[in-house]
């Protein structure tokens, strides 16, 4: 590696984002749409501080690392707690100096929280890693109930006998792959953000910058990065949205919501089915449904990814009290989610407090979906 230059992520020039597009494809491990130069271009536009580092091999860019960084020079992966996919998307046999690395970019400290497993130079700022499961697509010339018969026979019985069912009381049962009604997303983000409120989480689609974030993603129509809202209706009514982006070959899922008054007829489980369905059959190769433990990764999973959570530091006083501050945050939150008894009282906390909250505000008697 010969030298670093520092870009604002909105403004790489056409030369950039095409090297940055080639050595996606150099490697599938790389082929996430969250690593895409769009990604990166689409928070800098709502969110300060969002920069990109260009590695140099004789004078060729064979590196490219999206980041935050804020006035102490703390710095995070691009859109820390909304990407499921973080890397320094370099081509094959590259090696940098994490140290240097920070330095060029003005930062003490580097947080990830998703990022692959290949990223050696990392290795050792690694705190913990996670399982991040995927599905792997295969195109199919058959109808839909035989693709699930046949890719998931013990899900295929009950799901098509619900759907009928869904059918006869509210109308035929359709599905779009690439909706492009805003109306859609909308309907979408009130779902999620309701469901956010009743579970106790934090509500993403309360930050207006998420809201806008996600608008923007929607009209992104390029190669390496496209913003899909998909929905499932019965007649005209929408019953599950999901969005999320996807590249050639790997599809994630984000944002997924459902009507609750529709909840009998398990439509978060449908959605998911008929997105894997319709993207292999649109040449997607990977399912990505990101880190974290849900009942229905382990039923649609075929294999896992491995993503890793950490801290890169350089001897610096922000360093050394950024991970004071946060280490044991993070180590707590850690014991909870592997813990499946402790897990299950969080939830009911959580459940507990997002009823009052919502009991009281408002907002209540809204729909909820799958957590993203």
């Amino acid at each position: 590696m010969d030298d670093i230059t520092l870009h604002g992520a909105d403004g790489l020039s056409p030369a950039l984002r095409l090297a940055w597009h080639r050595t996606m494809d150099m490697s599938p491990v790389y082929a996430n749409p969250f690593l895409a130069p769009e990604f990166a271009a689409g928070v800098a536009r709502h969110r300060g501080g969002a920069r990109v580092a260009v590695l140099h091999e004789n004078g060729e860019p064979v590196g490219f690392l999206p980041f935050e960084r804020n006035s102490f020079g703390v710095g995070r992966a691009i859109a820390l707690g909304l990407s499921d996919c973080q890397a320094l998307v370099h081509r094959p046999g590259v090696i940098w100096d994490t140290g240097e690395l920070l330095r060029s970019c003005g930062l003490s400290v580097f947080e990830f929280d998703h990022l692959v497993e290949e990223q050696q130079p990392f290795a050792g700022s690694v705190t913990g890693t996670f399982a991040s499961p995927v599905l792997d697509l295969k195109v199919g010339e058959e109808s839909y109930p035989e693709w699930l018969r046949g890719a998931y026979p013990g899900l295929a019985k009950t799901t098509l006998k619900k759907e009928r069912r869904l059918g006869r009381d509210h109308g035929e049962v359709r599905f779009v792959y690439d909706e492009r009604d805003p109306k859609a997303l909308r309907t979408l983000m009130r779902w999620k953000s309701a469901q956010y409120r009743r579970t106790g989480r934090m509500d993403r689609f309360a930050k207006p910058w998420i809201v806008d974030l996600v608008d923007d993603l929607f009209q992104v129509r390029e190669e390496h990065f496209t913003g899909v809202l998909s929905v499932v209706y019965a007649g005209d009514r929408p019953v599950a949205a999901h969005f999320g982006p996807t590249s050639r070959t790997v599809f994630a899922a984000w944002f997924t919501a459902y009507d609750p008054e529709l909840s009998y007829y398990s439509p978060g489980l449908m959605m998911h089915l008929r997105m894997a369905e319709a993207a292999g059959r649109d040449g997607v190769r990977v399912m990505d449904m990101g880190r974290g433990e849900k009942e229905y990764k382990d039923w649609l999973k075929t294999r896992e990814l491995r993503v890793g959570e950490g801290f890169a530091t350089r001897p610096h006083p922000v360093a050394a009290a950024h991970r004071m501050w946060r280490r044991p945050v993070r180590g707590l939150r850690n014991t909870v989610l592997a813990h499946p008894a402790l897990r299950e009282r969080a939830d009911r906390l959580l459940k507990t407090v997002g009823n009052l909250r919502t009991s009281t505000g408002p907002g209540s008697g809204s729909t909820a979906g799958h957590e993203h």
